[in-house]
């Protein structure tokens, strides 16, 4: 009977002492295996921490030391970046924004301190007869010029915002265009230019109204660059699956300037005489995002032998 037991008891123990060497293994190896997988997942979230305190040196590029966790990295080094973009466009636009409301400001409070002035000085009962024709006229034509500009930035507006729908038919440029010169006649006249229609283009798929106010805007802008007695052509031609109107004028073009700018809201420059004759610094805007709502292009260049020339592309209808 003792002897049995002893013999039982050292069978216990040989099985109990491997199992609990196993044991002892296995709860060593799920410590390194837990410090493997936690010390990644905690080092990114101190990372995480430090960038919420404000440190956005960090770095959330893989490290390499656990999978998930560098993909995990990888997600979250993906939406800063997505943040950081959202962040600068958001940025961006409040810049264009507060520009464009200043800009607006001073463009009205040029007009609209002329109308003050002279109105005033029309009060006077003893103003003299041509001193009253004077005054009378200046309100008029800044008048003409608030609505111009009141009338451009209305037309900007609708056509880029949001909700903006063209209704698109097949149009013939040919008369299109001969249709805004002949609309800009006395105004030309006035000017002393002389303006010409020439060549045919493909039919293309767009908004007559809105393209006639395209070939209208580049015209009467060419107008104001010229001497009097100057020319302004305005050529019609298909090339490479594109319809083109080109704009020439033979004046002293823009120099230098790049030719993107030209098409910024009120931009200001030595060669634009434009806000001088009553223009109102949003012609060429209002082309750029017709020609764009069209998904076309328009570029400007100066030509060799002087002027410059304004080139719109719109893609062209087949036959």
């Amino acid at each position: 009977m003792f002897i049995f037991a002893r013999v039982s008891n050292w069978t216990d123990w040989r099985i109990i002492v491997p199992l609990a060497m196993l044991a002892s293994l296995i709860f060593l190896l799920s410590l390194l295996i837990g410090h493997f997988i936690a010390q990644p997942l905690a080092d990114l979230r101190e990372k995480i921490r430090l960038y919420r305190t404000g440190d956005t040196t960090i770095d959330f590029s893989p490290q390499g030391s656990l999978q998930e966790a560098d993909d995990l990295a990888g997600d979250f080094k993906d939406l800063l970046d997505s943040s950081y973009a959202q962040a600068a466009d958001l940025a961006r636009q409040e810049k264009q924004q507060l520009q464009f409301v200043g800009d607006v400001a001073h463009e009205l409070r040029t007009p609209l301190t002329a109308i003050h002035g002279n109105a005033e000085l029309l009060a006077d009962p003893d103003l003299p007869p041509e001193m009253r024709e004077k005054f009378g006229h200046t309100v008029v034509t800044e008048s003409e010029r608030l609505t111009r500009l009141v009338n451009d930035l209305l037309s900007l507006q609708h056509i880029e915002g949001d909700s903006y729908v063209l209704n698109f038919t097949r149009v013939d440029l040919r008369p299109v265009a001969q249709e805004a010169v002949d609309a800009l006649a006395p105004v030309l006249q006035e000017r002393g230019a002389h303006c010409v229609v020439i060549g045919e283009a493909p039919d293309v798929l767009g908004n007559r109204d809105r393209l006639k106010q395209v070939v209208s805007n580049l015209v009467d802008n060419a107008s104001r660059f010229i001497e009097p007695g100057g020319h302004i052509r305005v050529e019609l031609y298909g090339v490479g699956g594109n319809s083109i109107i080109a704009v020439k004028d033979d004046g002293t073009g823009f120099g230098d300037v790049d030719p993107k700018m030209l098409f910024e809201r009120f931009f200001r420059t030595d060669f634009s005489r434009a806000r001088n004759t009553g223009g109102s610094g949003l012609g060429l805007s209002i082309v750029k995002s017709v020609v764009e709502a069209h998904d076309g292009t328009v570029e400007a260049y100066n030509l060799p032998e002087g002027g410059a020339c304004f080139i719109v592309a719109i893609p062209s209808m087949g036959a």
